[in-house]
């Protein structure tokens, strides 16, 4: 098979798709690996590095394009790169197709196959390629609030520990799954009175367990986020479905009840967020205000963080991308029920049914 990796276009996208570790273990299996020309050089992989791992470089997107079976990126193809779908062709990467109908319609009048990393399940049920990006995002939430928080960005100037005699910011996490889970670590870490919220007790009960005392879990209703947000300085955004479009849990309303300065850090922009007031940002961009409340609400946080970002998503999504290469979509999907969960559309038709409740089809 003839597997295509362009370089990534999206606005301070920093990671690709493959490493050279993976180009060699494709290339030995007999598959072509096209690679585009300085892909890698946002995550330190030099154009040597892949071709001493058998990799073809290729100068241009539009011929990896045109020649690859099955294309392999970090991001959701761009508007420019539209044209260039094709149907029969595989695509495998974070589509977020319900935070997007724009992109949906796109994939659908291309007729290409969209494999989308994170609905892909392992034998446990859980996300093996959406848990890297989701543990990074974590951890950059509490990193850029606290930034954020300081005076000169426009926040209410408190440092996220506080200091002997002054008390430390109160710190509320939306959401105890694997993003929410590190950033109360880094959180608590730091100092921080931590409060984390979700509706399932028993990881409640098990992340009680587990955290330092300076994090107290609670049962997350409309009544306990509500409290909790008057007395926050920093809310992180960490709520998903599979799939499908996160839940809205904080209304306009409710944000007028923040304290002027405070930072919302929104992980769950890329499923369209978890605030009402929540719309995508750019690392170049990264926030604004409404009501006073300063939300960041970056759509590629692990972007940022290119190298560390590439080489945890590739040794995730490389056994996945290999099976499809090896086996064909047909063959590796029967094989494997969990990289069947990431088919969200087959020759343009949605096959996933959050994909299809989100955009009305």
């Amino acid at each position: 098979m003839i597997i295509g990796v362009p370089k990534e276009i999206k606005a301070d996208e920093y990671r690709v798709a493959m490493i050279p570790a993976g180009a060699e273990l494709l290339t030995r299996r007999g598959h072509t690996v096209l690679i585009e020309a300085q892909a890698g050089a946002g995550s330190g992989i030099t154009d040597q590095e892949f071709s001493a791992a058998g990799a073809t470089l290729v100068p241009a997107a539009a011929e990896i394009w045109q020649r690859a079976d099955l294309i392999v990126k970090v991001k959701e193809p761009q508007a420019t790169e539209f044209p260039h779908m094709r149907r029969g062709q595989i695509v495998l990467t974070y589509f977020h197709f319900a935070a997007d109908k724009g992109l949906v319609r796109a994939c659908q009048q291309a007729g290409i196959t969209a494999v989308a990393y994170e609905t892909i399940k392992d034998r446990h049920g859980r996300l093996p390629c959406l848990t890297p990006m989701s543990e990074i995002a974590g951890k950059m939430s509490i990193q850029e609030g606290a930034k954020y928080l300081e005076r000169p960005m426009m926040g209410r100037g408190i440092l996220l520990g506080g200091v002997p005699g002054v008390a430390p910011a109160n710190v509320v996490i939306l959401g105890a799954g694997v993003v929410g889970h590190n950033a109360a670590k880094v959180a608590a870490g730091l100092g921080a009175n931590v409060t984390l919220m979700d509706v399932n007790l028993d990881r409640l009960r098990y992340l009680d367990d587990v955290m330092p005392a300076n994090v107290t879990t609670i049962f997350s209703d409309p009544l306990t986020v509500r409290d909790a947000l008057r007395d926050a300085d920093l809310v992180v955004g960490a709520v998903l479905i599979p799939g499908a479009r996160a839940p809205r849990l904080v209304t306009l309303t409710d944000l007028k009840a923040m304290k002027n300065g405070s930072v919302i850090v929104d992980v769950a922009i890329d499923q369209g967020g978890c605030f009402e007031t929540s719309r995508p940002t750019t690392h170049q961009n990264p926030t604004y205000a409404v009501e006073g409340v300063l939300h960041y609400c970056v759509t590629n946080m692990p972007g940022a963080v290119g190298r560390t970002s590439t080489f945890a998503l590739c040794n995730a999504t490389l056994p996945f991308a290999a099976a499809i290469a090896n086996l064909g979509w047909d063959a590796a999907a029967a094989a494997d029920a969990g990289l069947a969960a990431g088919l969200n559309m087959r020759d343009g038709a949605i096959t996933n049914a959050a994909v299809a409740a989100a955009v009305g089809v």
